[in-house]
């Protein structure tokens, strides 16, 4: 029998339309010898969606129509391990089952999902699910716990400064002077939990700090600066495994219009260029040098804190690790982690001899492996304690 995976894709995020090029591209991915795939669109309002036509990127040019012909459902756990999707609002008669799963396959980014959110909701399913779990997902997206807890390890990180937009409204010189104080400009500003370089500005003077930290927090409660890297070269490096199997892939070097690389570069630019599954092709339309025009010892450095930074955050599934690089200095830093990279980095291990349908098996052996590790642990104690418990209230409150 074949394994029935949901890839999981969309959601409440501004990273929504990224997720759906994503999904659509694991979608195609999956090898039908093994798996049944099932598309499971999640929509902006938090709504669940499914239905053959939703494998299609063409279908969702007019996402009216895409929704009327889909099926809504919700997720529930099912039997032994797996999980149920049920028709909303229940049919009168007959089965509400709409479709079931063996494993989930997140393919989604940004705030309310690749947070942690969504991992959270996997788990009340019970049901094995090829990515991080809610804590390294959590650390993964607030870019300041995340340096928090890489620098713990012993991994380079830049110094920051984050504050809230509360905090900036009352008191906004004195935000300024603690950013001037630890960073000398030009800066780098950014919201502190979003990815796809949305809501990122460089600040060079004062004037353009504080219009940039308007930006970050049309975006994100909290925001995060940290001094601009002179002499940068960005390189990116994707792990592939567990606890026990992470692997790192080759490096590349990503080439953008700006000094900073921005959602246009990432995203908009190529974004006729297909793949060979004939969907649009996300990330893996940027422009880049892979492998990484760089020395062989800064490749093996890079691969190496790679592989400690997946292993630091405790991550599974697949992960991008993204450095800065004085080439100058030679200096090198994690700048950040994406737990669910944009087109799942597939093009990074396609260079390292891995086609992306091995790929994702590997991703979903790990997902199986974690939840027999977990099925083996004590997560309830038979105890028959509430029998002689008694909270009092109107009916229960003995008298005086």
């Amino acid at each position: 029998m074949k394994t029935r995976v949901a890839v999981l894709f969309g959601g409440r995020s501004v990273e929504h339309e990224v997720s759906i090029i994503t999904g659509l591209q694991a979608y195609a991915a999956l090898d039908r010898s093994k798996y049944d795939p099932i598309p499971l669109y999640i929509s902006k309002d938090g709504r669940f969606y499914t239905g053959e036509h939703m494998g299609d990127i063409e279908s969702y040019r007019d996402m009216k129509t895409c929704l009327e012909k889909a099926t809504r459902v919700l997720p529930v756990p099912g039997e032994n391990g797996t999980a149920d999707l049920l028709r909303q609002p229940p049919k009168k008669f007959g089965s509400n089952l709409a479709a079931s799963f063996d494993v989930a396959l997140p393919a989604v980014h940004g705030t309310n999902v690749e947070d942690g959110v969504l991992s959270g909701f996997l788990e009340t399913l019970n049901v094995p699910y090829a990515g991080c779990d809610v804590l390294s997902s959590a650390l993964g997206m607030d870019k300041y716990q995340m340096k928090a807890a890489l620098r713990q390890a012993g991994i380079p990180v830049l110094e920051a400064v984050t504050f809230t937009g509360r905090e900036y409204a009352l008191y906004p010189e004195a935000v300024v002077e603690r950013v001037e104080k630890l960073c000398a400009y030009p800066v780098i500003v950014k919201p502190v939990n979003l990815g796809s370089s949305v809501g990122i500005s460089r600040a060079a003077d004062r004037p353009a700090l504080e219009q940039a930290v308007d930006t970050a927090l049309g975006y994100a409660g909290r925001v995060l600066v940290e001094r601009a890297v002179p002499h940068l070269r960005e390189i990116n490096c994707a792990v592939l495994g567990d606890y026990e199997t992470a692997e790192a892939s080759v490096c590349e070097e990503p080439v953008g219009s700006d000094e900073i690389l921005s959602y246009q570069d990432k995203y908009l630019s190529s974004g006729s260029k297909k793949t060979d599954a004939g969907q649009k092709s996300g990330m893996s339309s940027l422009k880049r040098r892979l492998p990484a025009d760089i020395p062989d010892e800064l490749t093996e450095r890079v691969r190496e804190l790679s592989v400690r930074t997946f292993r630091a955050l405790n991550c599974l599934g697949v992960a991008r690790i993204d450095f800065l690089n004085d080439t100058e200095s030679g200096e090198l830093w994690v700048n950040e982690i994406n737990t669910i990279p944009g087109s799942l980095a597939f093009y990074l291990w396609e260079a390292a001899g891995v086609p992306f349908p091995r790929m994702l098996d590997r991703m979903l052996d790990a997902a199986f492996k974690r939840q027999r590790e977990r099925a083996a642990l004590t997560f309830t104690y038979d105890t028959n304690i509430l029998s002689g418990v008694s909270l009092g209230g109107a009916k229960g409150a003995k008298q005086g």
